[in-house]
């Protein structure tokens, strides 16, 4: 079985632009969503870091997506308030979750 992969979009966004941030991104939770999407958060840090953390189900999936016409839609987000955004990828090598 492929290993999942997540990806990871930060950008520094201004104060006055945070606001924006939070409201794209709830509007992007309304779908649709792209195949082998498996979860996306937004995590917001200090100094004013943002990072989208999205989870694919394997790197076909994240390809397939990254192949389409127009940007992926975290890129879209952090250039929408004039920031422009770095991309990371990491393959999941293993992971845990505690049982019930």
């Amino acid at each position: 079985m492929e290993a999942q992969v997540l990806t990871e979009v930060s950008a520094e966004v201004p104060a006055d632009r945070q606001a924006l941030v939070l409201a794209g991104y709830r509007a992007m939770a309304a779908g649709p969503f792209p195949e082998g999407l498996l979860r996306s958060e937004l995590l917001r840090g200090s100094d004013g870091l943002w990072r989208v953390q999205t989870l694919w189900r394997d790197r076909a999936a994240l390809e397939a997506m990254r192949a389409a016409p127009e940007p992926p839609a975290a890129l879209r987000l952090f250039r929408s308030v004039g920031v422009e955004p770095a991309l990371r990828i990491w393959e999941v090598a293993d992971a845990l979750a505690p049982g019930p």
